[in-house]
């Protein structure tokens, strides 16, 4: 994936994240010197849509709802436009983690996001829905990876991707948008919807700010059951929280199962929540939240309490691998970590690395960027140096010089092929992938199973198609290290 200079007016500074459906990139509005974000929708990326509504418009949509919305707790959209047949979208920067961030280091116990900063989250999410709402927009799929956490503590809700603009056609098609573990039970049973499901999902965030866990989790069809007509573990039910009795009246209500039992607005939410704490919420979230993310996410645990890719090969120095998982990273996400590790275990130095990852991709941007980085490490062997000219050490990975260049010659492909190196796809790995899938995608994961094992029928592709369905970044690094343990 080459980086492209300017889109638009604007000039691209850095790759942000990217996905299976797009870039995000840091860029300068040259007119005023203002840093924007610009959100692209790859051309290609627009299949036949399984909702009845193609991505070209849920992007078009997005950058719609998001215009007519001004409010310092939603991400601003400045414009839209094409170019050579790209679509972008130009929004306001923001610097910050998603919630989700948070919520997973508090997970792993090594975060406690306290009352008062889970009161300032959600009452600060409930007045940027309420003047999304009184503008005629509903998010229709709020949930934490939508919300960002900035460096002074405010919340700003984004994506608004699937949201319901009253009068628009667009949404009219098909209700059954949204992530399964925030949707209201209304969007489960097709019926029509309104504000409310952004109400319900708010609830679903404010249970899991508070308790550590979902109200309700399992299978697809297991949840959309208990969604629709299991009764609610209130939180002074679950072990040891009865402190959160005084938050039960307030989620009943906000989780009920009929959008006529809900709170009728979101003001009237945030103002139970107020006379629960008898006062208005912080402005902002406290420093010490803000600030309690490590420079780098921890991995998921695995078994046992280990971490699933265990430790660096000793041959390899961090900063090895580091540089080939972030060359690989732009274009395959989380399983970028899963592959260099691997790959790093089965070969002996970086080109053999490099050119060992190269074969297992299918990606050719991937495919040509690891190559390039090989043929510079060869180059740099060659002539006594390392990385920025430095001369080599015998201690580092990259020990062999003249020689090792010689046997990792460009035109010569080490290793076989990817056909050969990753076994085809087996029935029990598809099912064992869709249950994994399902929990993030719902009962769409099955399309994208079926997809996926037709156009990738080995292994490594496969895996790499699947996980990058999914959009929240923490959620891709779950999945990715999930996927890379299943048996083949």
């Amino acid at each position: 994936m080459s980086i492209p200079e300017r889109l638009g007016k604007y000039r691209i500074v850095e790759v942000l994240g990217s996905g299976a459906m797009g870039v995000v990139y840091r860029a300068l509005d040259p007119d005023i010197q203002r840093e924007v974000a610009v959100k692209t929708l790859l051309r290609g990326a627009d299949g036949a849509p399984a909702s009845g509504v193609s991505l070209a418009e849920r992007f078009r949509n997005e950058a719609q709802a998001g215009g007519r919305l001004q409010h310092p707790g939603i991400v601003a959209v400045f414009d839209y436009g094409r170019d050579e047949g790209t679509a972008f979208i130009a929004m306001e920067y923001v610097a910050g983690h998603t919630l989700s961030r948070y919520l997973r280091q508090a997970a792993l116990g090594e975060l406690t996001i306290a009352d008062d900063d889970v009161l300032s989250i959600v009452g600060q999410l409930l007045e940027a829905l309420h003047h999304a709402h009184e503008q005629g927009v509903w998010h229709r799929d709020i949930k934490p990876s939508n919300l960002i956490m900035t460096r002074q503590g405010k919340i700003k809700v984004t994506d608004f991707g699937i949201a319901r603009i009253q009068s628009a056609e667009l949404t009219q098609v098909a209700s059954l948008v949204g992530t399964p573990m925030y949707m209201a039970p209304e969007q489960f049973r097709g019926k029509a919807i309104d504000r409310r499901v952004d109400l319900y999902a708010s609830g679903v965030v404010l249970y899991q700010l508070l308790t550590g866990q979902l109200p309700f989790t399992g299978e697809p069809e297991s949840l959309m059951y208990k969604v629709v007509h299991e009764p609610l573990t209130l939180p002074s039910q679950l072990p040891g929280l009865q402190r959160l009795r005084p938050y039960d009246a307030v989620l009943a209500k906000a989780l009920a199962k009929e959008p006529a039992d809900r709170y009728a607005d979101a003001l009237e939410f945030r103002d139970a929540l107020v006379a629960v704490v008898g006062r208005m919420h912080n402005a902002a979230v406290s420093d010490a939240t803000v600030t309690a993310l490590l420079p780098a996410m921890p991995r998921a645990p695995g078994p046992g309490g280990g971490t699933t890719s265990g430790p660096p090969p000793t041959h390899f120095s961090d900063t090895d691998l580091s540089q080939a998982e972030a060359s690989l990273a732009r274009h395959l996400g989380p399983l970028a970590r899963v592959l260099v590790r691997r790959g790093a275990r089965e070969t002996a130095d970086l080109p053999g690395l490099y050119t060992w990852l190269a074969a297992q991709v299918t990606d050719a941007g991937a495919r040509s960027a690891l190559l390039v980085l090989r043929d510079q490490t060869l180059g740099s062997q060659a002539t006594g140096t390392g990385r920025a000219g430095a001369p080599s050490t015998q201690g580092s990975s990259l020990a062999g010089g003249v020689a090792l260049a010689s046997a990792f010659a460009p035109t010569q492909r080490l290793g076989p092929p990817p056909a050969a190196t990753s076994p085809p796809v087996s029935a029990t790995l598809r099912d064992a992938a869709q249950r994994l899938l399902a929990q993030q995608l719902g009962p769409i994961a099955a399309v994208v199973v079926k997809r996926a094992a037709a156009a990738e029928p080995h292994r490594a592709g496969f895996l790499e198609r699947l996980v990058q369905a999914v959009d929240d970044p923490t959620a891709r690094s779950r999945l990715a290290e999930a996927l890379a343990r299943l048996p083949d």
